[in-house]
């Protein structure tokens, strides 16, 4: 996935291995992808604070890892705006796992 922000605004394309370039709004990738785009298309909301877009994106990726054996590890999570970029977190998955255990089981 590549992000940025121009003078038109923001812009976020995925480039698949082809070389195909596709613009969007949202994206998710890998094996686990439809488990990601499945908790994010029930949670999200027009009006949801920036906490709560951070929080989705962790649970997407949570959900994806518990269904999936060859999704996990490390959630990178970067806030691009205007004006640059935020590191938001850098998250052990097994340990988020164990943040949202109650309403996965």
């Amino acid at each position: 996935m590549i992000c940025g922000w121009d003078k038109q605004g923001p812009g976020l394309y995925y480039v698949d291995e082809n070389g195909n370039r596709f613009s969007g709004q949202m994206f998710s990738t890998g094996s686990g992808n439809s488990y990601a785009y499945a908790v994010v298309d029930s949670g999200l909301r027009e009006d949801m604070t920036v906490e709560e877009a951070y929080d989705l994106g962790r649970r997407g990726i949570v959900y994806a890892t518990h269904r999936d054996a060859y999704s996990g590890g490390v959630v990178n999570m970067y806030h691009m705006m205007e004006d640059g970029w935020i590191k938001v977190c850098q998250d052990d998955v097994s340990q988020l796992i164990h943040l949202y255990k109650k309403e996965m089981f």
